[in-house]
């Protein structure tokens, strides 16, 4: 009977005892924190982010502004990261987003484009490839792409249905193999028509300056191409005056000026 006893009582402390994978997570959150927080992301863009900055020092990030030159005249833009507010000014007429309209302000009818499409068009070019940290993106495969000899690895970017003004539009983002800077993009344009589009436009990205902490475009440039197969260079536009603060701007900032008026979208 003392035998049974102590056999008890040997067996009541193993089971009761904890496993080595038990220990390993109480005594390394880390280890807990990860097989509770299962990143979103393809593991190859997490590593173009890392080589970008790192995503968790993009976020920290509140306000991104940059001049844009253009023929004559400089358009000085600002965009809110997190609320994606925005303002663009420019000698002849602003245009915005404050958060539930798009509004422009022009005075003697200079500005010819569309403000909806316009507005925030260059910051999502900008901000390659933080912006592909969106949420209700969908992440899959792509061929890679050649150019000039070399092979760059791809990522496919599109959206679930009813985000964004183009839940339509595709993004490829290509990247270089041993550095994991974006190198390429890839995009369509479904806005207006609401239709997907075969046709994918492209931009290379090899000019790089680095702005507190974080490596945005110096030059974004347009190519020639039937495909993917990549022509030569078309028109390059240049980034001024960068900064990205982690203070924000006030809401005034963002609001519709007077005498501006709410911009609908234009339909085809």
């Amino acid at each position: 009977m003392r035998n049974v006893f102590l056999l008890l009582i040997f067996l009541g402390h193993f089971s009761c005892k904890e496993s080595p994978r038990d220990n390993a997570d109480k005594n390394n959150p880390r280890d807990l924190s990860a097989k509770i927080k299962q990143s979103k992301y393809p593991g190859a863009l997490e590593r173009v982010f890392k080589a970008h900055g790192g995503l968790q020092n993009w976020t920290k990030k509140k306000v991104l502004v940059y001049d844009l030159p253009k023929t004559g005249y400089t358009e000085i833009h600002t965009t809110d990261l997190k609320t994606r507010r925005d303002k663009i000014v420019s000698p002849n007429f602003s245009m915005g987003f404050d958060g539930m309209h798009v509004w422009l302000l022009d005075k003697h009818g200079n500005y010819k484009g569309d403000p909806v499409f316009y507005h925030n068009l260059m910051f999502y070019f900008y901000a390659m490839p933080f912006v592909l940290a969106d949420d209700g993106i969908i992440y899959g495969e792509t061929t890679n792409l050649i150019f000039e000899g070399k092979s760059y690895p791809g990522i496919r970017i599109s959206y679930h249905s009813g985000v964004g003004t183009s839940p339509k539009d595709e993004y490829f983002l290509h990247y270089d193999p041993q550095t994991y800077q974006m190198a390429w993009l890839g995009y369509t344009v479904t806005y207006r028509s609401g239709e997907k589009s075969d046709n994918v436009k492209w931009i290379r990205y090899a000019d790089w300056m680095e702005v507190n902490n974080i490596i945005l475009p110096k030059a974004i440039t347009w190519h020639a191409y039937e495909g993917k197969v990549i022509k030569e260079a078309k028109n390059t536009m240049h980034f001024e005056n960068v900064t990205l603060s982690e203070t924000l701007k006030p809401d005034s900032f963002y609001a519709m000026p007077v005498g501006s008026k709410i911009v609908e979208m234009k339909q085809e």
